[in-house]
């Protein structure tokens, strides 16, 4: 047998990945599972953007390879979109790259900034692709603690003390997943400081900025952060296009360009319905927040019930599509999901496959119709 690549042997299946095949073949065997483990949007996108899909079908060009920046008319979307919601100007030209979903963006930038044994700043919790894309490229995880006592914020006095010259690039992602913690514009300014003074590009994952969350904020706001920031975004969660897969780079020119000069190899263009459609997306009135986040307010209101159900604690000013929640300390998080999944056919996350600092918690989507949040409600009781 041909011997697989060596970067494959500290990277395993993504967890969902795995646990998916699972849960769909206990459906298959007939088990009415109610999945509230997946941030995968269940509504519709807004009605408009499905018509800017439909009616570029027959447009001259339309089935062609497409810019590798995607169509001026999308760039331009993006930064009126930057400049309108977080106040933050950006050149359509040269500031703002087009992705194809931001989980993309996380390898591409990875490989465009990072060296075999670079190390790389991971928050624990935090999204598993970061620790997977470091680990592919040949670079070094160095886990950050995030912990409910300091508002799930980096402890710089800790960060401080850890040897730092190998490190190149730090993951930050707020609103923070798995927990909903937001950041302050302290957090983002010490963050700011902390990367100039080490010389570190920071990058914050920014997809949940318009769920139930009341401050939108972009670390691109702040001064200086050109200097030493980029920034991801996605139309996945807020406008339930996580199929289309739709994201965004934000940041200096230098380093879009950087990152260009990796992505144009990995792709040939985003589809142009899917850019037309994108455009009208962000484009939405206020109204179009308003009314999916009292969607997912009615939502929420059910999944703290099941979290009291499951004598769970959380955070009521948490924001984002989950409810992170403390199990009581004698209940070991993945053998109590195992079972509630094998005895009530309910599938929620562990808190452990985010890192260690996930211990104890549990993660409940709220990407699941009120009905069966109800019926789960109904099971687990």
């Amino acid at each position: 047998m041909i011997q697989i690549a060596d970067r494959l042997k500290n990277v395993e299946e993504y967890y969902f990945s795995k646990k998916l095949r699972e849960v769909n073949l206990l459906k298959a065997q007939g088990k009415p599972i109610i999945n509230l483990g997946i941030g995968s949007p269940d509504l519709n996108p807004p009605e408009r953007v499905l018509n800017a899909l439909v009616e570029i079908f027959n447009e001259d060009g339309a089935h062609k390879y497409q810019s590798y920046k995607g169509i001026p008319e999308f760039r331009e979307a993006i930064t009126d979109f930057y400049k309108r919601h977080f106040n933050v100007p950006l050149s359509p030209l040269t500031e703002v790259l087009p992705l194809m979903g931001s989980k993309e963006g996380i390898l591409h930038i990875s490989m465009a900034f990072l060296n075999e044994g670079d190390e790389v700043l991971i928050p624990n919790p935090g999204y598993p692709t970061y620790k997977s894309v470091t680990n592919l490229v040949g670079a070094k995880p160095v886990f950050y603690d995030l912990t409910e006592e300091n508002n799930w914020s980096p402890d710089f006095i800790a960060l401080e003390k850890k040897d730092l010259k190998k490190v190149k690039l730090m993951w930050i992602n707020y609103p923070h997943m798995p927990t909903g913690a937001q950041a302050t514009n302290k957090l983002f300014e010490d963050l700011i400081t902390f990367a100039k003074r080490h010389n570190i590009l920071i990058v914050n994952d920014n997809p949940y900025s318009f769920i139930l969350n009341r401050y939108p904020r972009s670390i691109l706001k702040y001064r200086d952060a050109k200097d030493v920031c980029l920034e991801l975004n996605s139309l996945s969660k807020t406008f339930n296009m996580s199929g289309w897969r739709v994201g965004m780079l934000l940041g200096k020119t230098e380093y879009i360009d950087a990152v260009l000069r990796v992505k144009s190899n990995m792709d040939s263009g985003m589809f142009l319905g899917i850019q037309k459609g994108a455009i009208e997306a962000l484009n939405c009135s206020d109204m179009w927040y308003l009314s999916l986040n009292s969607v997912y307010e009615q939502r929420r209101q059910i999944v703290w019930k099941i979290a009291e159900a499951l004598k769970c604690t959380y955070d009521t000013n948490a924001a984002g599509l989950f409810v992170w929640c403390k199990l009581p300390d004698y209940i070991d998080a993945e053998e109590y999901i195992d079972l509630i999944l094998k005895e009530k056919s309910v599938f929620i996350t562990p808190g452990t496959i985010f890192g260690t600092n996930g211990k104890g918690y549990i993660r409940i989507s709220l990407c699941a119709p009120q009905d069966q949040l109800e019926e789960a409600l109904a099971r687990l009781k």
